[in-house]
């Protein structure tokens, strides 16, 4: 059972939209964290700012965020960890940007999309461009490119699914 609270406000700062969101993950089958097999409960945040920036050029859009779980009761949930397992820090940290640029009358998308894991030391880059053809055909050309320190992490465990994709859309 994962019960889950959380707010989220957000709202315009400076030339930009920001964004504060925060959530308890509560583990309410294990409260202590002695369970090895039933996730801990945790406290997860998550801070951003998007800005248009014309000054640079028009129709170029840059967001950036700040993500963390932290775990409650990681003591315990080391004390109990099956040995030769890898271990979950306490605090995993996420740092996103993403970055798109619009071309001919914003028909054509250029977006650049990053996660980066300090403390998981791993890496996942998303660049895609778009081309809406008409108001019911759009195409695609993209990327999935996973990179990793260990092969245990979240994004690291993907190292070997980078991929290379393109996609036709019509939608009615």
């Amino acid at each position: 059972e994962l019960n889950v609270y959380g707010l989220s406000i957000r709202g315009q700062v400076g030339k930009g939209i920001g964004n504060i969101e925060s959530g308890y993950y509560e583990s309410s089958n294990d409260s202590a964290g002695s369970d090895p097999f039933i996730n801990n409960s945790q406290v997860r945040f998550l801070a951003g700012y998007e800005q248009d920036l014309p000054r640079f050029a028009s129709d170029l859009t840059i967001g950036l965020q700040y993500y963390v779980e932290h775990m409650i009761d990681h003591d315990e949930y080391l004390r109990t960890l099956p040995a030769g397992s890898n271990a979950a820090d306490e605090n995993r940290h996420l740092f996103t940007i993403r970055i798109t640029k619009l071309y001919m009358n914003q028909n054509l998308t250029f977006s650049l999309f990053t996660y980066y894991s300090p403390s998981d030391e791993d890496l996942y880059v998303r660049p895609n461009i778009s081309y809406k053809v008409s108001d019911n055909f759009k195409t695609e050309l993209g990327a999935n490119i996973f990179s990793g320190e260990y092969p245990h992490t979240f994004f690291g465990q993907f190292q070997d699914n980078t991929n290379i994709f393109v996609a036709v859309r019509y939608s009615f």
